[in-house]
C-alpha cells in the first residue's frame, strides 16, 4: 500500500501527523540545510521502527537536537552524546546518535566545499536511486539504500513520494521538486 492510500484511510478526525507531513511536506523540495539535515536524522532514526514512532517524537528530536542546527550537532561533546542517550523522547541508539553528529560534521564541510548541503545534493542531481545510496554511504554513517531512498523522496529529488493519482503529487510537482527537472528533460 502507498503512503497515499495509508493517509487516505486515515480518519480526517482528529487531525493525523500523518495526513499533515504527507500533505504539506512529502515529496516537497526543501531548501534550508538544517531542514534537510533534520529530515536525514528522521529517516535515519526510522531505520527498524515505524514512521509513526517517528512522527509522535519528532518534536522531542527538534527539541534535542537543538533545532536540527548543523554547526551545534557539529560541536556536540560527549556529554551531549550521553544527554541524546538518556533522552527517553528520542530514539536511544548509540549508531544513530553518533551518526548525527558525525553527519553534521560532514554536512559542515559540504557546505564550506559547495555553498550549501542542498547545493551539494542539487550538483548531483539527476541520479538513479542506486547511485545516490552508493554516494551517500561514501559520504555519510548509518545511511542504507531504505534510508537514502526515503530522504531523496521526502525531500523532492526522487520520484515516487505521491501516487500520481493523488493531489498532492501536483502540488509538490507545482511546488519545484527535483525530481521534476529529470523527468522533464527525459
Amino acid at each position: 500500500m502507498s503512503y497515499c492510500v495509508f493517509v487516505a484511510q486515515l480518519p480526517t478526525e482528529p487531525a493525523s501527523l500523518h495526513r499533515s507531513y504527507h500533505d504539506e511536506r512529502y515529496g516537497f523540495p526543501v531548501h534550508d540545510d538544517n531542514e534537510l539535515f533534520g529530515r536525514l536524522i528522521l529517516e535515519i532514526n526510522q531505520a527498524g521502527l515505524s514512521w509513526s514512532t517517528i512522527l509522535n517524537k519528532e518534536a522531542n528530536f527538534l527539541r534535542a537536537y537543538d533545532k536540527f542546527d548543523i554547526d551545534t550537532v557539529a560541536a556536540y561533546s560527549e556529554a551531549d552524546r550521553e544527554r541524546l542517550l538518556q533522552d527517553a523522547g528520542i530514539i536511544r541508539n548509540r549508531l544513530k546518535v553518533n551518526a548525527a553528529i558525525h553527519n553534521a560534521q560532514v554536512i559542515q564541510g559540504l557546505q564550506k566545499e559547495h555553498g550549501s548541503f542542498k547545493a551539494w545534493l542539487d550538483q548531483h542531481h539527476p541520479m538513479s536511486k542506486e547511485e545516490w545510496v552508493r554516494l551517500f554511504r561514501k559520504t555519510f554513517k548509518f545511511t542504507g539504500g531504505e534510508i537514502v531512498g526515503e530522504f531523496l523522496m521526502s525531500t523532492g529529488y526522487l520520484p515516487g513520494a505521491h501516487d500520481e493519482d493523488c493531489p498532492v503529487h501536483r502540488k509538490a510537482m507545482k511546488a519545484g521538486a527535483a525530481w521534476t527537472r529529470q523527468s522533464q528533460s527525459k
